[in-house]
This record gives structure tokens, sequence and C-alpha cells, in this order.
């Protein structure tokens, strides 16, 4: 008796639950998501996809607390190079994906499978347009360190049985070199190549590092702490030579902002980040040239999806939103050619000007600046080393603008970036640098404001240091022998 009652009454409360669930979560009519998705009056251009009133769509607000972050004025934000904010004609492309359009694009027997797969072949033509590839050569990944992993290690596991070299340089990635570090371990032999004080490699002492048995040579494309742009077309012909060796270039930071064609560069495996060109998180995409054809193993096993090369399901809006991105960036990248005179997009001349100007600024009014990297490199990535001045203390003092002092991987370690180190910084100057990144929604008003923030706050440090005063007073730092002191 007492079990039957018990079972009655267990399943009235599930009932109950049932019907609370239920009465929450109730389908919306058509006016109820008219009424929550609010469209942008500023998004006219037919080439934006807005969001249409039967869409699911939800409004949501972020409840105030005191004190809150919410209830403070949000940093200037100058690190770029850390990520990109998504583009508001990506957000549009992206949520009819995130709304009722939720299939699996791996999906074939029904029409929200096939409306997803052709969204992810969309986009995969978007991407493969901006760098000059065949549709069918890229694989979609979570982002570049999957792409550089899968790279690195596929080719070399591949070709491990006859070659077991790989060459890459000290101012790699973190993901590269900690890649590189983890094949050493496995017995391959790695050779780090050094690089100038502008921080571009030798093309003789590349030449001259290649064995019999190097599989792959892995340098990166534009340093995402300096900006350096290494000579890569000029690379891939050297490479072209010696066959049987691939050509990898982690370009994270280079897509989408300066001309990259894989083909006139001769690459065979290319990495790509979708947060870095104004694209969402959580999605990349590596190039795999077919012809001819590049061997790997993959990382993942699974469903096979991707070639083989990557399974696991596609995430459908990220791919989307990554397309979306590179179609606007190339949109934007229309490249002319007057003689020598080369103009490159629309963001890359606006980029340039703002770069010149927060860089002319500082120089006019704070002495004993010093840039690091190539003053040829992207301009959308400045690093600059204040001397006399600590790097912790300046950045703390900095509230007001998000900036690093480094590789947003990296940010955790107190260490000097070891980038700089490889360039020749001394230590303290390595200590002292900033990176500036500056983007498509970067104004001249913010550049301006971050000039004279940074100019007040070098002076207001500089006049707190003992070694300021000694250099105000003529004496040579470098001069003086500290272990007797």
């Amino acid at each position: 008796m007492l079990s039957r009652l018990s079972r009655t009454a267990s399943r009235r409360s599930t009932s109950r639950i049932a019907n609370v669930s239920r009465r929450w979560f109730v389908q919306p009519s058509t006016a109820d998501r008219a009424s929550v998705v609010e469209i942008p009056s500023s998004y006219q251009d037919e080439t934006h996809l807005t969001p249409r009133a039967d869409m699911l769509g939800f409004k949501l607000e972020i409840p105030r607390r005191e004190g809150s972050l919410a209830e403070k004025i949000r940093p200037i934000y100058l690190d770029m190079q850390a990520t990109t904010p998504v583009d508001p004609r990506v957000l549009d492309a992206m949520l009819p994906y995130l709304t009722d359009q939720y299939g699996n694009p791996h999906s074939r027997t029904h029409a929200y499978g096939w409306e997803a797969e052709q969204a992810v072949e969309d986009a995969r033509k978007y991407l493969a347009d901006l760098i000059g590839a065949d549709p069918k050569d890229i694989v979609f990944t979570s982002g570049a360190t999957e792409s550089n992993n899968m790279a690195i290690k596929g080719v070399a596991r591949f070709h491990k049985e006859k070659k077991r070299h790989i060459i890459t340089t000290q101012t790699e990635h973190k993901c590269v070199l900690d890649s590189c570090r983890k094949l050493g371990e496995e017995g391959f032999d790695i050779t780090y190549l050094s690089v100038g004080n502008n921080g571009v490699i030798s093309l003789d002492e590349l030449e001259a590092a290649i064995r019999p048995d190097t599989s792959l040579v892995s340098i990166m494309t534009v340093n995402n702490e300096t900006g350096v742009i290494q000579p890569i077309k000029e690379i891939g012909a050297l490479l072209r030579k010696h066959r049987g060796i691939y050509f990898h270039s982690d370009a994270a930071q280079a897509v989408g902002k300066i001309p990259v064609d894989v083909n006139e560069m001769n690459i065979d495996l290319m990495s790509i980040s979708g947060h870095k060109l104004y694209g969402p998180k959580g999605i990349g995409a590596i190039y795999v040239r077919r012809r001819p054809r590049v061997r790997l193993e993959p990382i993942l096993s699974g469903g096979g999806q991707e070639r083989g090369l990557r399974s696991g399901t596609l995430p459908a809006a990220l791919v989307v939103g990554l397309g979306e991105a590179a179609r606007i960036a190339k949109k934007e990248m229309k490249v002319s050619i007057f003689h020598i005179i080369r103009v490159w997009d629309r963001d890359h001349a606006r980029i340039q000007r703002l770069s010149d100007r927060l860089i002319t600024n500082i120089n006019s009014q704070v002495e004993h600046v010093v840039r690091n990297g190539d003053v040829n490199g992207y301009p959308g990535c400045v690093n600059l080393s204040f001397s006399y001045v600590e790097g912790e203390s300046l950045l703390m003092a900095l509230k007001d603008i998000a900036l690093s002092s480094g590789s947003a991987c990296t940010s955790a370690s107190l260490e000097p970036s070891y980038v700089l180190r490889a360039l020749g910084a001394a230590e303290d100057m390595a200590h002292s640098s900033l990176r500036f990144g500056i983007g498509r929604f970067t104004t001249e008003a913010e550049v301006d404001f971050v000039v004279n923030h940074i100019i007040r706050t070098v002076q207001r440090l500089r006049d707190m240091s003992p070694l300021w005063e000694m250099v105000q007073e003529g004496i040579d730092i470098n001069a003086i022998d500290w272990s007797q002191h």
C-alpha cells in the first residue's frame, strides 16, 4: 500500500514538473519572435544577412551589480593581436545557424543537414578565395593552435621512417615551439633558426640548415608580438628547389590583413584563425595542398570528416562566421599596382595612418623609446620598449588601456618575451615593452588618448626612477659595475 502511494505521489510530482517545464519553455509565436529580434537600422546593404522576424532570437540583458565592470568605463582596446572583435556583418551571417537553421552539416538525409552543409561549403569557398586556394584544400579546425599541431606533428609522424628533421625559427608562436619540442622528445631533430635584430631570418642560414632527411620547414608569416613579416615568397621559392620538403606557415596574424596567395608563395600547409580576422573564436582552418599531395597523419580519429584529416562535427555557425569574415576581408583587400607603388586595402591604409600617428606622437614627446622588429612589418602590430621604466609597473598604470607586453598565450609568465630576446633585446628592455594592436574599429580619438596617457605615465614613472635621475645627470648606466655596489 505504501509502495503504491509512493509511486502515485512520484507520478504526480513528475507530472507537475513536466507541466511547469511545458509552461516555461513554451514555443514562441511569430509575433513573439519578431518582438525580441532587434534588427539594426544601419544594416541596409544587400550583402548583409540580417535576422528575419521568424527566427528564434533572445534578447539578453546582464543584470548590473554595484561596483561591477558594467558600471565603469571600459578600457580602450588596443590588443588586436590577442583577439579582434567580431565584425557585426559576421554576426549577422551567423545568427540563422544559431537559431532556426541548426542542422548538422554531416546529415545527408534531410533539409536541415543540406542547408547547413551548403553554408559550410560556401564558407570554405570564401576562405579559399582569400588565400588563392582550391576550396577542397581547406580543412576546418578549432583554431590556429590545432592547425599548427596538425601540420607539424602530422607531417613529421607520417614521414618519420625516412625523414626526422624539422626546421623552424626561434620566434615562432608557443604552440609551434611546443609541438617541435614534443617531436624532439620523440626522437626528431629540430633546428631553430636565429633571426636578425629586425626579426627577419637569413635565407642563407635556412638553406645551410636543409638536410637530406628534412621533412618540414615551419616559419610564420607575421609575428604575433612584433608584426615582423618574413620573406615567405622567397622561402617558398628556395624550398621548391629541394624536393620532398613541405613548407608550413602559421598565418594567423596575416590572413585577412595582408595579401596572401598560397600558390604564389609555394606554401604547402597554412594555419588560419577565425578570431584574428574579426570572426568568432573557436574556429580556424588549415590549408593542406592536394596537388602535389601533402601527406600527414591525422591527430584526431573519428567519423572521417574533412577528408579524413580532422574528424568531428563541424560547428556550422562558427564556420559561417569564419567564411563571412574572409569574404569581407577579400572585399576590402583589393590590391592595385602602380609601377612600384602597391596600395593594399582600406583597412591596411587606415591602420597604417593610425600606426604612424601613434609612433610619431610618442617619439615626439618621449625619448629613449625603441621600436622592436622590422619597421616595414605589419603596421597594426607596434612593439615599443621604454627605457628606464619597469614593464609591469607601466602596464599596471595603464588600466584605461587594454594592452599587453607580449603574446596572450604566454602573458601569465613574468619572464621577458623570448621573441624580443631572440631579436637581441636586453632583458630590461624586453621587460619594458608594450604591444599596441590597432585594428579595423580603432579610431583616431582612441589613438590620441593612448598617446597622451602613455606620455604622462612614462614621465611619471621615470621621475620616480633613480636610474632615470642618473641618466639625466649624464651618467653612463652601462659603464657601471653593479657587482661592486
